[in-house]
């Protein structure tokens, strides 16, 4: 979906394909056919921007093989999609049984992930529309904290280096331009986008920057504004933000709250879990270990790193921060100019919801999908932006 901003650009919402799990490009032609064209056409729309997640072995075979570059590219068309965004954070597996850290391998102190993402870049290159020349990719924020020296530290910022070099080269050659964001999470070396501030000013390049997600943001209890101006300042470019939003409990050491938010806890992805003290930030590595004992204060609100559908907070007495997701989006692109001109919607745990919310059949999810985007294009008609054709 394009929208005209008030300074005459045009911005994009896109939803990010990591929902629908598949490793290999046979997997992603399934998604555009039995997901993405769905969606499109529940919205009534001509086009639709998606933001895809392509795992190693797709990005592989799309690198490698420019026939089946071609061929991806007309089957988007040919269904009425576009792409001008791709998450690159997971590297393969997203769709097992049991994600949890696995997530964050390879790091950027492995030769796997300079190698992937400037594959992505190749690949993302070919299949811009043919009326826009800015792509984006979001990245894991340098690595887990625990397996991170000043070693590991000083690879990952030649890596980045090497892959702004490639990125540079790659625009000469094709004229497009590919920028890669680090995406901020708890746990992760790079926590909040305060923490992207030091490393990114040192790689300094414009190709390098960060991608806002709104739902690390609110887990960290980052104020939206003086993050995102904080960014602004120091001149870090965002390159993209994911829409999405935290699950929320105001009074957890009450025993319904914590009941509510065991029925949150599930095996699949890692729950990151916060709480703001007066003595700083606390946290938890999953929502699991927070309720499990006295690991986490529960004197303060608890924010967990539960991707939960935008449009459907959860029931009392849990709810969402689709509050912090508004005052950021008003922020990115409510002003006389956008800070990025990519937004993905990416609840990417509509399975991983409690039992009695999840989607029981495929067009269920094509309705919840169709029902975010539509909340994301309201907010940002309100904000002045014209939707585009």
């Amino acid at each position: 979906m394009r929208f005209r901003h008030p300074d005459g650009s045009t911005v994009h919402l896109a939803y990010c394909t990591n929902v629908h799990p598949a490793e290999t490009l046979d997997g992603v032609l399934a998604q555009l056919r039995d997901h993405c064209e769905p969606v499109r056409r529940r919205l009534g729309r001509d086009r639709l921007g998606i933001g895809l997640w392509l795992a190693k072995d797709a990005a592989h075979a799309l690198v490698t093989d420019p026939s089946a570059l071609r061929g991806l590219r007309t089957e988007l068309d040919r269904r009425g999609l576009e792409v001008v965004t791709l998450n690159g954070f997971p590297y393969e597996g997203f769709g097992a049984e049991e994600v949890k850290y696995r997530v964050y391998k390879p790091d950027w102190a492995d030769p796997e992930r300079l190698d992937h993402t400037t594959a992505l870049a190749r690949v993302l290159a070919g299949l811009l529309p043919d009326d826009v020349t800015e792509g984006s990719i979001s990245t894991l924020p340098l690595a887990w904290r625990t397996a991170y020296d000043d070693g590991r530290a000083e690879t990952a910022r030649t890596a980045l280096r090497t892959l702004a070099e490639r990125l540079d080269a790659l625009q000469e050659l094709t004229g497009r331009d590919i920028r890669v964001g680090l995406e901020p999470e708890p746990g992760c070396t790079v926590e909040t986008t305060g923490d992207a501030i030091a490393p990114l000013t040192a790689i300094g390049h414009d190709r390098i920057g960060i991608c806002v997600d709104t739902c690390h943001l609110a887990t960290s209890f980052e104020d939206p504004l003086s993050a995102l101006d904080a960014l602004t300042e120091a001149r870090v470019p965002v390159v993209k933000s994911q829409l999405s939003a935290a699950l929320h409990a105001e009074h957890p050491h009450l025993p319904d709250v914590r009941e509510a938010l065991a029925a949150f806890d599930e095996p699949r992805f890692l729950h990151q879990t916060r709480t703001a003290t007066a003595a700083g930030l606390r946290g938890t590595d999953d929502l699991g270990q927070a309720l499990s004992g006295e690991a986490l204060p529960d004197a303060s609100p608890w924010r967990a790193h539960f991707h939960v559908p935008l449009h459907a907070a959860p029931a009392a007495p849990l709810t969402s921060t689709l509050d912090v997701l508004k005052a950021a989006l008003a922020r990115l692109v409510g002003g006389p100019r956008p800070l990025t001109r990519h937004l993905e919607v990416e609840t990417y745990t509509w399975q991983a919801l409690p039992a009695e919310l999840r989607p029981r059949a495929r067009s269920q999810l094509t309705e919840g999908i169709a029902a975010e985007l539509t909340l994301a294009r309201d907010l940002l008609t309100d904000l002045g932006l014209k939707e585009l054709p």
